[in-house]
């Protein structure tokens, strides 16, 4: 009998700038446009082809090209600058803001904990705002030097994405994706061996693999069903993000609760806070108290407090429909031989998530889990931190909207990834070259009106007609799939106005986030938009949960 097997021949890296498997290994290069530089000059179009990929883009280059960036001199000074930068980077452990503005701080790490992470759209572990904020929350965590680990998932499948068909509907595509695409590594304990948890699951273990991704100095760490030693359904729980019935739901975010804690105790940490970014990891709470119970002889109700001490929850959501629940008998089917764990009553285990509708109904909600296991919540910002108290006002009964514990922290992002090459090197000449580590001061914002306004200007639409060629370019492949005419190809060529003011909604399309509502008064729209001499472009972008038909 004859076998074929699959043989993968990779190329072989010079020594001279070895050093590039080592930056494709580390986020960090998604923050470093000189780093992307790097690999973008050894093959463009390579680069571009593995939507800037540099694991893949090492896998598929050819050797030819790597043996020609490795003798370039001009590349060979790129690659020692980023090299450098790169080095003192990750050394600078001592000189960071954290360890400058706390010296003295010797307590356990901060444990981040979220079902998505948007890092980088070569890694396809998020589906929205909560995950890009999550990765910024990351990246910026590394650059400011805090010590702090992060939890999630691994998902064999990521989040779909999305075509629009020729009548204007989204399809939705999964792909299984090829861990060995990615920037991950099996998480090894001091022995070296690679870490494993295992989750009370319906009577049987679930079982879970450990993997690690460097976000410059930070490690997030995911968890992975996807084993032999699983049921085949089991199997599937860290197929797809959001994907699945609620009952998928509830056992994804067993496995990042539950079994997150317990792989922040196999990697050896003893965290001092434990960051919930979203209700969906509130059963890391549960979790915690069933360590101080059987491990440590508290009560109950003695856990409960001791972990609020500990716990810090953020919600994002400012709708009841976007914060999960379950219903209580799911709850006894997942959790009932859980809360005699805890030393619990049933109904005591209930009450710390329980949500009483106007319809009589009875609900588990994960929100309200989060909030009454943390010491201090927040919203995302000042006007959702009111909504907030006003939408979980009935978690405190008899209390003032405005003396509900939930205070606000807005959101920010992470400068150095959003901001781009051209902004960052033009801000460099005229507010300095340590302009971004000062951000926060307010003398080096008077500068700004040091920057000639045509410069500025110049920069602003050099960029703005990079984005308007990008958009003919989607919107010329996409009618090339669906076989349109020349006419209509040609006609791609007249979309965007290079002179227009340009607004842009960029969403995860839920009926909530009101993409129409600028359709609202449309007299008033066609005005602005059919002003000749005040010419506006609007742009669209994002995607709707594929079960989200309305969205």
């Amino acid at each position: 009998m004859d076998f074929i097997s699959k043989i993968t021949v990779v190329p072989k890296i010079p020594e001279k700038i070895y050093g590039i498997k080592e930056l494709s290994e580390n986020m960090w290069w998604t923050w470093n446009y000189k780093a992307q530089k790097l690999f973008e000059n050894i093959d463009k179009e390579l680069w571009h082809s593995t939507q800037r990929n540099p694991i893949t883009f090492l896998k598929r280059v050819e050797q030819k090209k790597l043996n020609n960036a490795a003798e370039d001199l001009k590349f060979n000074e790129l690659y020692q600058e980023v090299m450098k930068e790169f080095s003192d980077y990750m050394n600078e452990s001592s000189n960071t803001w954290f360890r400058k503005t706390h010296s003295t701080f010797k307590e356990g790490e901060i444990a981040y904990f979220c079902m998505e992470y948007g890092l980088h759209e070569s890694f396809p572990m998020y589906s929205g705002g909560l995950g890009v904020l999550a990765g910024d929350h990351l990246k910026s965590a590394s650059d400011l030097g805090i010590p702090l680990i992060a939890i999630g998932l691994l998902y064999q499948k990521g989040y779909f994405i999305q075509k629009l068909n020729s009548e204007g509907w989204q399809e939705s595509i999964y792909l299984d994706y090829d861990f060995s695409d990615f920037p991950i590594t099996p998480a090894k304990d001091n022995s070296g061996d690679e870490i494993y948890v295992d989750i009370d699951l319906l009577g049987k273990k679930l079982f879970a693999k450990v993997w690690q991704v460097k976000v410059g100095r930070v490690n997030l760490y995911l968890l992975d069903t996807n084993l032999m030693q699983n049921e085949p359904e089991d199997r599937e729980i860290t197929s797809t993000l959001y994907g699945g019935d609620i009952e998928m739901r509830i056992k994804q975010e067993i496995l990042i609760g539950i079994g997150g804690v317990k792989a922040v105790r196999k990697l050896g940490y003893n965290p001092s806070v434990w960051h919930m970014n979203e209700g969906h990891a509130a059963f890391l709470g549960l979790e915690r108290i069933r360590e101080l119970v059987q491990e440590h002889g508290l009560t109950f109700e003695e856990a409960i407090e001791a972990v609020r001490a500990g716990n810090v929850f953020t919600t994002h959501t400012p709708v009841p429909a976007g914060n999960d629940v379950f219903s209580i008998s799911l709850i006894d089917k997942y959790f009932g031989d859980f809360w005699p764990k805890l030393g619990a009553a049933r109904q005591d285990f209930l009450n710390l998530g329980l949500e009483k509708r106007q319809s009589s109904e009875e609900l588990f909600s994960m929100t309200i889990l989060a909030l009454k296991l943390s010491g201090r919540s927040n919203g995302v910002s000042k006007l959702h931190g009111e909504v907030s108290r006003k939408l979980w006002n009935h978690v405190w009964p008899g209390i003032e909207s405005l003396e509900v514990p939930i205070n606000y922290v807005t959101n920010g992002v992470h400068i150095n990834t959003w901001l781009n090459p051209k902004l960052q090197e033009f801000f460099k000449e005229y507010l300095g070259t340590d302009w971004m580590s000062k951000i926060d001061d307010p003398e080096l914002w008077e500068k700004i009106d040091n920057i000639p306004d045509s410069e500025l200007w110049k920069t602003h639409q050099q960029l703005k007609k990079e984005l308007i060629e990008y958009i003919r370019n989607s919107i010329k492949a996409q009618r090339l799939r669906h076989g349109e005419t020349v006419e209509q190809l040609e006609e791609v060529n007249q979309i965007g106005d290079e002179k227009a003011l340009t607004i842009g909604f960029a969403r995860r399309f839920a009926t909530y986030k009101r993409a129409d509502l600028i359709f609202s008064d449309e007299e008033r729209l066609k005005k602005i938009l059919n002003d000749p001499d005040k010419p506006v472009q609007l742009i669209f972008a994002g995607k709707a949960h594929p079960a989200d038909k309305p969205g």
